[in-house]
């Protein structure tokens, strides 16, 4: 949910497959924040069927889930993870049951994104920096890679993932900000960006020591946005079939 632009946002509904998808907010690495569930309401309930699942506060307001976690989000098209600590959140969600809940969304092939601490998480590795210097943490696994994210916007996370990955991390994917990875199942389909000349990085373990990035420019979708948003913005790479997971990673 960039505060400027929606681009990004409408590429992962256009992966829904619904005319007015059905659309799960978890805000749970902000804590629940107010401002963040109004502005995910603001940004997606025009278009779809909008609802949210707060694990911190009592009163959900309106549109929040309480009952049958699980219910609801298996019945969605798209479950948007917003940005915050990752670590607290992983733990709440496992305090929660959501950990294991995810996993069965992902198997169904509902769309599973977000930025920052909603990146991070789907990887089975990821570096945060969330209150303190940037360190290795465990995700769900749903990615067998590992992620980070703000690489151009922090670049002490830049240096500490390259020496995570010589130092043992599983090799994975780094990303600028504003830059999307696009996932079919386990394996990257497209790098996207709502800005001009932004890219993504592989970052892996050289066979004799050291670590390589090769850089991965992304496509992006300013230069060919239609003027009202469209469900199917283009037809990504390699389409998976209809039962395979997706996973659309923004940061």
């Amino acid at each position: 949910m960039e505060k400027d632009s929606s681009v990004l946002d409408d590429y992962a509904l256009s992966l829904a497959g619904s005319e007015r998808p059905r659309v799960c907010f978890l805000p749970t690495a902000s804590g629940d924040a107010d401002h963040y569930v109004v502005r995910f309401y603001r940004r997606f309930s025009a278009g779809c069927e909008a609802s949210h699942v707060s694990l911190f506060r009592r009163d959900q307001g309106t549109g929040g889930v309480e009952d049958n976690l699980a219910t609801h989000l298996l019945e969605q098209d798209l479950i948007y993870v917003g940005g915050g600590n990752v670590v607290s959140m992983l733990g709440a969600w496992r305090a929660h049951g959501l950990d294991g809940i995810l996993r069965k969304a992902w198997r169904r092939g509902i769309v599973l994104c977000g930025p920052s601490a909603g990146s991070l998480c789907w990887f089975d590795q990821a570096l945060s920096a969330f209150h303190g210097a940037p360190r290795p943490i465990r995700g769900l696994g749903l990615l067998p890679y590992s992620n980070c994210v703000h690489y151009d916007a922090e670049p002490a996370r830049r240096e500490e993932y390259h020496r995570s990955v010589a130092e043992g991390m599983r090799g994975g994917f780094a990303v600028e900000d504003r830059v999307a990875l696009h996932f079919s199942a386990t394996k990257l389909a497209r790098v996207v960006s709502s800005r001009v000349g932004a890219a993504a990085y592989r970052v892996e373990l050289r066979p004799r020591g050291g670590v390589r990035e090769t850089r991965l420019p992304a496509e992006c979708l300013l230069e060919r946005r239609p003027e009202s948003p469209s469900r199917v913005l283009e037809e990504p790479p390699a389409a998976p079939p209809a039962s395979a997971p997706a996973v659309g990673v923004a940061a």
